[in-house]
């Protein structure tokens, strides 16, 4: 009984069973390769499956994977011994080699013979004996300078010729760069010195001509730029010399025409002060004359020191100085001959404006007269105005009832209490001594309503108008018993009810 329900169970079980441990399997021989190692899957088939960057299934117990790294890989390659070279010369190279295993497939395929499992250091320490007879073979064809003068043909030869050894395994030489290169003899070194002195040598020469040829061309610079020099500071004077000789023409001219035109009617009243004017003017110009002839020795005492020092200089220099000193020279006298006519111009100027200063003077005074007088006739005309102005408005204040006197005084009154409590307003803190009450604040507040008091009683007395009548005339017994009336602002007090 118990088989027969059974049964069916078991022909559904063993399906699920099955399936399961298919995907047991299929889960146990799921790879993976990254990019740089090459998965090798052998066994069942003739070729092997390789796997790169991708995923895969391993048959387990049918088929086997093996491992093959495929990144750049550092070779260092050292000549253990010395190697001659075609001059005889022993040296050692050391170099550096980048490989790699050929991405081809057919590469893989020959890597896999020999580097299978591998890690990096082993594959590399397999292929340094191959790098480093092929940097012999080719260290056996060179001479010492060219090894030392072409590097890159030398690492190049080095690099073709391991290609052909390396390509046969499986490898791919990227690039070989020599690092050094020495001999037993120190022969590389007496080269670089040989070629050390020729070229300090060669910047000597070529650094001493080219200074030879600066020095000739500033020579010749200097020489075109003192001879310009001179005779554009010549130029320069002559035209400075010339502009003050015009300039002081000119002014002359103006000077002589304004004069003469502000004089000319006040010449017979300057009779007495043309006497001294004209001594004075002799005496300024006996003056300027004596400051000319002081110059003029002092240009000829300044030429002859410029001659003696002239003479104790060399040609090349004489010319420029001469030519100096004579421009100097120039320059001076011109400077004395016109300073000694302005001098002259100058008196004669001050003359005439002696003779127009009285002239002015007198106008000055009628002037100042002229305007006392205005100014009198201004005050005076100012104080009618303001007496006109008086009286009209005392016959406005006439014209004004008790009522309107009333209203302006009650206007002030906020402005009367405000400055009887700006004192209060500084009080910062007070201090009250003797008692315990508060009637000494209540004192220093009653102050303002006992000061408006006084001043309402005052205005009474005063002016006749009681304002605390006036204030209180809305009021019932202002409007009832004593019958104020507030439009009008009059008290009936005043009439006989």
């Amino acid at each position: 009984m118990l088989g027969v329900l059974f049964q069916p169970f078991v022909g559904y079980l063993i399906p699920v069973i099955l399936v399961v441990l298919l995907l047991i399997v299929l889960a146990r021989g799921y790879v993976k390769a990254p990019p740089d190692r090459a998965f090798i899957i052998s066994g069942l088939k003739k070729e092997p499956k390789i796997l790169i960057g991708r995923a895969g299934i391993k048959i387990p117990f049918f088929e086997r994977m093996d491992k093959l790294y495929l990144g750049q890989m550092t070779v260092d390659i050292k000549t253990e011994q010395s190697v001659p070279t075609t001059d005889f010369i022993n040296v050692n190279v050391d170099a550096v080699a980048k490989v790699r295993i050929d991405p081809s497939i057919d590469g893989i395929r020959l890597a896999s013979k020999n580097f299978l499992n591998k890690n990096s250091d082993q594959i590399t320490q397999d292929l340094k004996d191959s790098l480093q007879g092929n940097m012999r073979e080719i260290i056996g064809t060179l001479t010492l300078k060219s090894i030392n003068t072409d590097r890159d043909s030398f690492s190049d030869q080095v690099m073709e010729k391991a290609s052909k050894d390396m390509k046969k395994l499986g490898i791919e030489v990227v690039s070989c760069n020599i690092q050094n290169v020495t001999d037993e003899n120190g022969l590389i070194k007496d080269l670089g010195a040989d070629n050390t002195a020729k070229i300090k040598k060669d910047a000597s020469i070529a650094r001493a001509q080219a200074e030879r040829d600066v020095a000739i061309a500033q020579a010749e610079a200097n020489k075109a730029s003192n001879d310009a020099r001179v005779l554009a500071e010549t130029e320069i004077a002559e035209k400075n010399n010339e502009l003050a000789i015009k300039k002081a023409e000119l002014q002359q001219v103006s000077d002589t025409k304004k004069a003469m035109a502000d004089a000319a009617y006040k010449i017979q009243e300057q009779e007495q002060q043309k006497v001294i004017q004209t001594a004075t003017v002799n005496a300024q110009i006996a003056k300027a004359e004596r400051e000319a002839e002081l110059r003029k020795q002092e240009v000829l005492v300044t030429q002859q020191a410029l001659e003696a020092e002239i003479n104790k200089k060399a040609d090349a220099d004489r010319y420029a100085v001469e030519q100096a000193a004579a421009a100097a020279l120039a320059k001076r006298k011109r400077d004395a001959e016109a300073k000694r006519y302005e001098a002259e111009q100058d008196a004669l100027a001050k003359k005439a404006q002696a003779e127009a200063g009285k002239y002015s003077m007198e106008q000055e005074a009628a002037g100042i007269q002229a305007r006392g007088t205005a100014e009198a006739e201004a005050i005076r005309a100012k104080g009618m105005a303001e007496a006109e102005a008086m009286e009209k408005k005392a016959e406005a204040y006439q014209k004004y009832n008790r009522a309107a006197v009333a209203e302006m005084l009650i206007d002030v009154l906020p402005d009367i209490a405000g400055k009887i409590a700006e004192p209060l307003s500084q009080i910062d803190k007070i201090t009250i001594i003797g008692g315990g009450d508060a009637s000494g604040v209540g004192d220093v507040a009653g102050n303002v309503p006992a000061i408006m008091t006084r001043i309402f009683e005052s205005m009474k007395e005063t002016v006749g108008i009681d304002l605390a009548e006036i204030v209180k005339a809305d009021t019932y017994d202002a409007k009832v018993t004593r019958n104020v009336n507030i439009s009008g602002l009059q008290n009936t007090e005043e009439k006989e009810v």
